[in-house]
Order: structure tokens, then C-alpha cells, then sequence
């Protein structure tokens, strides 16, 4: 299994009383920190709001942050969990991420989905369409971005979206372009999209819900006639470790002091019992065993969340010492291209096929 930590940005109230201007000092010496361990990747959220309420609290944009990372770290793969397709054209997101990519030296991860978060939709002007055609934008999008990537143009009349021979040069350094991770769990709709041209999956990391999601994503690569093996399948965890159950404690009760006066009574319970129902709440011999058991079960890789990143390393440095040795695994080796390799084209009925044939967003 292989290992990504997502840095503090703020959305999660996770930069509280650190000043402004040492919010990028905190965020890019964390990542340093990955880039000179055992971690395959960084990630972030695309989220322009404080979530589960918003706030005047600071959250740093998604994509402004990949450019700075990609400039700043030199191993590391660096990813967001996950893009929202409508928050910008998608042949505009195809430029960024395709620079992204040339900056940081073919390291970038494109995760996409069709968004959540209304408030912030309703708030930045976006409105807030219903699910299916959240997922007709992510569709939509998707075409463009692979198209833009191969080669280097984009044209589509679509119901959401409309480009006509949108030019994105420079090409992604990465073979084949970018890697998509297709984020969420619909079964009719996104994991079918996952199964056609998906490199990663995101979705419940429960054993019982990872067991099912995984079932209905090996039936679409069935149908579809696309490789179910070929896809790595993630989750996301949220991370309270310490050497004893007191330490665990504490470590919740510090996370809970912090978040009380934000989020209020119910919504700070609410968060504190969703950590400790995490995998990766315990021990590391306990968080060893779990995620190992998920490893067996086919989860690739885990983006892991540790809530005191900003304030104290001492749990990620426990669960590098302690856990990863057991679960994680040697990074996978990235073709990069040379100046004289072009990428190989892929026909453009394969993308459009899935894209247009499903429009139940359920």
C-alpha cells in the first residue's frame, strides 16, 4: 500500500491561531518533510470554505498551492482530493494542471469529482444543480481534460461545457497525461466512469463499504471490457495515533479544544466521533493491523489526515516509525517524456463512449 499525507490549508480548522503569515512556512515545511520520508505523495482539498461550517478561518486554494508545492518539493507526487469539476473550465484546469505538471517535473495527480459542498457552490456564484448534472459537468469535463492532455486540443459541444480547439500547450510530462483519480462512490455513474478510463479510485475506505464499492466497480470494468486489476483503489483516513490509549485521548481532547469554539457542541461531538471511529484511530500495532487487513483487501494506497499537522509532527513521525513499515510499499516508477516521445493516441470514441452513456446520475 502505498502512502499520501494531506497538508493543513485551513479547511478544516486546521490553522487556527497560526498568523497569516506563516500559514505557507507551516504547509510547505510539512510538505518537505514527506518529500524527504517515506510518503509517495502530498495532497491537498479543493475547498474554498471552512467545512463543517464556514468561517472567516483561512482556506488556501487548491491549485495556487500545487504550483507552489510543485516548485518546492522534488520527490513527491502531489495531488487534491478532490478537484471540483465546476469550479473551472475544465480547458482552463487542463492548462494549469498540464504547467503544474512541467514545473514540478511530471509529479502531478489530477483527482476530480462533481462537488459537495453547497454553501461554498452558492456562495461563490455557481449555483447548486441538482446531482445529475453535477455529474454531466464531470462527464463533460473529464473528455475535455483527456483530450487536452493527448492532444494537445480540445473540442467539445457539450450540454455544460463548449470548446472549440482549445489549445493546452505544453503537453503533461507524464506519459499518457496526467493521472485521473475519479473521486466517489455512485454506483451507476461515477464508478462506471472510474472503470473506463480511471488510473484511481477514491471512495468508502470501511471495510464493508470499500468491499461493496469495489464489487460494483469490477462489475462495470466487466461490462465495459476495461482492466478492474489496473485500477488502484484508495481511501482516506483520518489519523489519531499514540503509543497508549491516553495518548490517543489526549490527542482528542486537544483536537476537540481547538474545534469547540468554531463548530459549537454538536458539530465538534460529531467530528470527534467520526475520529474515533476511524481505522487509523489507536496504536500504531492497532492501525498496523486494520489498515494491513485492508491492504489484503485490495486498498492500494491511503491518503492519510493527521488534524495537528500544523502544531505537532510527533503523531505523523509515530506512524512513519511505526506503521508504515507494515503496510506501505516502495513508490511505483513513473515514465517521464523525453524531448523526442510523443504520447500515443487512444480513439476518441473511447472517452466519448462512457461519457455519453449514462445520464442517471444514481
Amino acid at each position: 500500500m502505498q502512502a499520501g499525507l494531506f497538508l493543513p490549508q485551513g479547511w478544516r480548522f486546521d490553522l487556527v491561531g497560526i498568523p497569516t503569515q506563516d500559514h505557507w512556512s507551516t504547509i510547505s515545511s510539512l510538505a518537505q518533510h514527506a518529500d524527504a520520508g517515506p510518503w509517495s505523495s502530498v495532497w491537498v482539498y479543493d475547498h474554498f470554505h471552512t467545512t463543517p461550517v464556514p468561517s472567516e478561518e483561512a482556506t488556501h486554494e487548491a491549485w495556487t498551492l500545487m504550483a507552489a508545492l510543485a516548485a518546492s518539493t522534488s520527490r513527491v507526487r502531489l495531488g487534491q482530493m478532490c478537484t471540483c469539476m465546476a469550479y473551472r473550465n475544465p480547458a482552463y484546469l487542463a492548462k494549469v494542471a498540464a504547467t503544474v505538471d512541467v514545473i514540478s517535473g511530471g509529479r502531478t495527480e489530477m483527482g476530480i469529482g462533481a462537488g459537495w459542498y453547497e454553501h461554498e457552490w452558492r456562495a461563490y456564484g455557481y449555483g447548486f444543480p441538482r446531482a445529475g448534472e453535477r455529474l454531466a459537468m464531470l462527464r463533460e469535463g473529464v473528455e475535455i481534460m483527456s483530450q487536452a492532455w493527448r492532444l494537445g486540443v480540445a473540442s467539445l459541444d457539450g450540454e455544460h461545457y463548449q470548446v472549440d480547439g482549445a489549445i493546452v500547450r505544453p503537453l503533461p510530462l507524464q506519459e499518457g497525461g496526467i493521472p485521473l483519480w475519479i473521486a466517489g462512490g455512485g454506483e451507476k455513474v461515477t464508478l462506471r466512469i472510474a472503470a473506463q478510463y480511471a488510473r484511481y479510485t477514491n471512495f468508502d475506505g470501511s471495510p464493508e463499504g470499500f468491499a461493496h464499492k469495489s464489487q460494483i466497480l469490477a462489475e462495470h470494468c466487466r461490462e465495459l471490457g476495461t482492466d478492474f486489476d489496473a485500477i488502484t483503489r484508495s481511501a482516506n483516513y483520518n489519523v489519531t495515533i499514540g503509543a497508549t490509549q491516553a495518548e490517543v485521548d489526549e490527542r482528542l481532547r486537544v483536537l476537540e479544544e481547538r474545534l469547540l469554539p468554531h463548530l459549537g457542541r454538536e458539530k465538534t461531538d460529531e467530528s470527534i466521533r467520526g475520529a474515533r471511529s476511524s481505522l487509523a484511530c489507536g496504536t500504531p500495532e492497532q492501525i498496523a493491523e486494520r489498515l494491513s487487513a485492508m491492504g489484503e483487501a485490495g486498498l492500494g494506497y491511503g491518503i492519510f489526515y493527521f488534524p495537528e499537522a500544523a502544531y505537532d509532527r510527533s503523531g505523523i513521525e509515530l506512524f512513519e516509525r511505526e506503521v508504515l513499515p507494515h503496510v506501505g510499499a516502495p513508490e511505483l516508477e513513473l515514465h517521464v517524456l523525453e524531448d523526442d516521445e510523443t504520447i500515443p493516441p487512444r480513439p476518441e470514441e473511447e472517452i466519448a463512449d462512457v461519457l455519453r452513456s449514462e445520464r442517471d446520475p444514481r
